[in-house]
């Protein structure tokens, strides 16, 4: 227990707000400052004239039971959707169902294609390549060459900004290893039948109504009314220690006020890892500090174009791998649900993948949407001329990039903050500089809620070493992550 200055949160995303919640369970005071002007993290909803934007796409399936059990117990039954999932992937001109039905590839692709794909298959496991250390030869190994290049190569380089024979296979081992061609034809082939215990092809998940917004909106509110403080445009600019004591002991903050500095017993930081290093004052030594410069992140741009409901789709989104688009992936926000959108019309989410400072991440918003209009018009979505407006939504360091050095780097951090100021507590995506999706998130933060509040001891930085989470359930061990490509660091 604190001995009265409670904990400060640093960031009102999934992680920050579940810790602020679980705290005040265990009667724990808690306040919360948030640099934007919003709560939800990557996962907040974004309104422009009435339309609501998911960042990235919010589906709300977990197997942590007491994650599940959070989102119910903050918004009521009648507040979720139970949507069905639809993704399909764009290649040639073409439609093809994701997870992969025979008939509809087999139509796509031709009988010709579908015998070439066979064939390169049939050579990759006589003749398997040598190196499969990177995502490339990983793949191509289990698929083939021609399957690969069809659905894993330009999405993912897309994804990541550099060539998949650059990307390490971690990640590919991990996310697609029961994905197998055989799986995957199986899976084609057989009767569709429950498949919760294969993530990557449930058929049906949770979503809240009004966006996944909802949800930490409605937390915000519950943390405030249970006594927490939840300040936005509230930039924590320094978190001070002391050496000698080996603890944190308060924030500097900049908000609408001024500039101040309050004291704590504890600060969870869902803020970048990064950025918490450079907060430090006294300042983290130089090789930290160095470990904090070299991490690098991924940023994430929606271009959001008003249709009539005629150019909707029934997919949540579509995948878009025609190496002529720069566009990664589009959603259909109307699919998601009806309240994001307006009657007779739809909106469809062009979503790039760039890094910040780059020129389409400083392209003026006109032109950004006049470039994704004429992408979605030159695929064959939409008609030309039937787009009605456009919206620009930016999100920085939206993806922890996993280089060559980055597991060091976050083993050096890791290491001073344990030794240096073990009451500052890294939760989260950012926080943790792992590429998690939001049950795992707001896991790190329960647990660490519970170090707080009852001496626990829960090494937070292993939830999500359990590989099978978003493959198949295991029954001996807790996990809710997934790993990135691990890429190539910077020269």
């Amino acid at each position: 227990m604190g001995d009265g200055d409670g904990t400060v949160i640093i960031g009102a995303g999934p992680a920050g707000l579940t810790a602020a919640y679980e705290l005040l369970r265990h009667g724990e005071p808690v306040r919360v400052y948030e640099a934007d002007d919003v709560v939800g993290g990557i996962s907040r909803t974004v309104e422009r004239d009435g339309w609501r934007f998911d960042i990235g796409g919010h589906r709300f399936f977990t197997k942590v039971s007491r994650v599940e059990e959070f989102w119910h117990e903050i918004l009521p039954d009648e507040d979720f959707l139970l949507r069905p999932r639809m993704s399909r992937i764009y290649y040639r001109g073409a439609l093809f169902d994701y997870p992969l039905s025979a008939g509809n590839a087999l139509r796509n692709l031709g009988l010709l294609e579908a015998a070439r794909c066979l064939a390169s298959y049939g050579r990759a496991r006589l003749r398997p390549p040598k190196d499969q250390s990177h995502f490339e030869g990983w793949v191509s190994a289990r698929f083939g060459w021609r399957l690969y290049s069809i659905f894993f190569k330009t999405y993912t380089e897309k994804v990541w900004g550099m060539p998949a024979d650059r990307l390490q296979a971690d990640w590919a081992a991990q996310r697609i290893k029961n994905l197998s061609l055989a799986t995957a034809m199986r899976n084609a082939l057989l009767p569709r039948r429950d498949r919760t215990d294969v993530t990557s092809l449930i058929e049906e998940f949770q979503y809240p109504k009004h966006g996944p917004g909802m949800m930490w909106e409605r937390c915000a509110e519950e943390v405030a009314r249970r006594g927490g403080t939840v300040r936005t445009g509230a930039w924590v600019t320094e978190v001070r220690r002391d050496p000698a004591a080996r603890r944190a002991t308060a924030v500097t903050l900049v908000d609408a006020d001024g500039e101040r500095t309050e004291p704590a017993d504890h600060v969870i930081s869902s803020m970048p890892i990064s950025a918490l290093v450079r907060a430090m004052r006294p300042d983290a030594p130089p090789e930290v500090r160095a470990a904090a410069d070299d991490l690098r992140y991924r940023d994430f741009l929606t271009v959001a174009l008003v249709v009539p409901a005629e150019f909707s789709f029934p997919d949540n989104w579509i995948y878009v791998h025609d190496p002529a688009a720069r566009v990664g992936r589009i959603q259909n926000f109307g699919s998601w649900s009806p309240h994001l959108v307006k009657d007779g019309r739809t909106c469809l989410g062009l979503e790039y993948f760039v890094f910040e400072d780059d020129e389409m991440w400083r392209t003026p918003d006109a032109d950004l949407v006049a470039f994704a209009t004429a992408e979605l018009e030159r695929l064959g979505l939409v008609k030309p001329g039937c787009v009605e407006a456009g919206y620009v939504v930016r999100m920085p360091k939206a993806y922890p990039v996993y280089d060559e050095r980055y597991q060091r780097n976050v083993d050096v951090i890791r290491g001073w903050l344990a030794a240096n100021v073990p009451n500052v507590h890294p939760v989260g995506r950012n926080g943790m500089h792992r590429y998690n999706n939001a049950d795992h998130s707001m896991l790190t933060a329960m647990l660490t809620a519970e170090n707080i509040a009852h001496g626990a001891e829960h090494d937070v930085w292993t939830v999500n070493v359990e590989q099978d989470y978003h493959e198949q359930r295991s029954p001996s061990r807790h996990g809710t992550g997934r790993d990135a490509p691990v890429v190539p660091a910077r020269r």
